[in-house]
C-alpha cells in the first residue's frame, strides 16, 4: 500500500485517486500517523457486499443432499495426570 503525507495527497489528489484504482488502497498520514485509506469504488463495493449467513453458506454447499455416513471413534481417551 502506498503511503502519502496529507500535504502531498492534497496537492496530487487526482494521482492518489488513479493510484487507488490501479494499485489498490492508498494510505494518507497526518503528522506521520496513518489517518485514512483511499479505496477505489470497486474495492469499496466488494468490501460492503453482504456476506451470506452461515446457514445460507451451508444451504448452498455442493454437499447438500449427500448422505454422509459418519462413525464416531469409540476408542477410550488416554489417561491424564492432573
Amino acid at each position: 500500500m502506498r503511503r502519502w503525507q496529507l500535504q502531498d495527497a492534497k496537492a496530487r489528489l487526482s494521482e492518489v485517486v488513479k493510484s487507488s484504482q490501479r494499485e489498490g488502497p492508498q494510505e494518507i498520514s497526518v503528522r506521520g500517523e496513518a489517518a485514512v485509506v483511499v479505496l477505489s469504488k470497486v474495492e469499496y463495493d466488494r468490501l460492503r457486499k453482504r456476506k451470506p449467513s452461515f446457514l445460507e453458506f451451508l444451504r448452498r454447499s455442493p454437499l447438500v443432499g449427500v448422505d454422509l455416513e459418519l462413525e464416531r471413534d469409540r476408542t477410550p481417551p488416554r489417561d491424564l495426570r492432573l
